[in-house]
């Protein structure tokens, strides 16, 4: 029986997580103070899952059918978004889903622009894809795949207990910075190069926002 943690005025977007491992500055400046910049990985990201999105919502290849931009959400999590893929196959062990005969089991999938990555933020987001997913058709889902742009193949990502653990903790402390209106401080990078906010982030900025930096140096001239 899942609880209901959140009210739905609180869920936090799900692609967030993505953000918020890469960098928790980024996922802040984005997803807490609303500041967005586009670069040419933004970009490039942003049409990837448009094309995936914007074909059939519903297709049936034999004994799969592939769900396009399924809106899904977690009351426990407190988090709601958009799956890039749900493919759906029969099977003897499945679920039963409504307008569909027969079984099935439910498989999600998320595209990446690029190449794999050294950090787990792509293989969170894909697991709370899948919380999500469970806790709406009251499924279990033990694995999903990763599709990376740059190799055009899937990667395999196992939802183990310490990835779900990881996925529970993070989303907690995600609905703590965004009660109190937090943006933390970080030390540059090199991987801030490549970030689309490095003109706004001031990563030297100790505990505040930009907008109470800017404040404070407005008062200042004054």
């Amino acid at each position: 029986m899942v609880i209901n943690m959140y009210d739905e005025d609180d869920y936090l977007m799900l692609s967030g997580i993505q953000h918020f491992i890469f960098c928790q500055r980024q996922w802040a400046l984005i997803h807490i103070e609303k500041q967005w910049q586009e670069n040419y990985l933004t970009t490039s990201g942003r049409l990837m899952h448009k094309k995936a999105h914007s074909e059939n919502a519903i297709e049936k290849r034999g004994t799969t059918v592939i769900v396009r931009g399924l809106r899904v959400f977690s009351n426990e999590l407190g988090i709601s978004g958009q799956c890039d893929i749900v493919e759906l196959h029969q099977s003897d062990v499945g679920i039963h889903i409504s307008d569909l005969d027969g079984r099935w089991t439910v498989l999600p999938i998320e595209y990446k622009r690029g190449h794999e990555k050294d950090g787990i933020e792509d293989q969170l987001q894909l697991c709370a894809e899948a919380v999500c997913l469970e806790e709406m058709l009251c499924t279990n889902i033990s694995y999903g795949y990763l599709f990376y742009g740059e190799n055009k193949r899937r990667t395999e990502v196992i939802f183990s207990e310490e990835l779900r653990q990881k996925l529970n903790d993070t989303c907690k402390i995600m609905h703590d910075y965004t009660k109190k209106g937090f943006t933390p401080k970080v030390k540059k990078k090199k991987k801030c190069d490549a970030c689309s906010l490095k003109d706004v982030c001031l990563p030297t900025i100790e505990n505040q926002s930009v907008g109470a930096y800017y404040d404070r140096l407005i008062r200042s001239d004054s």
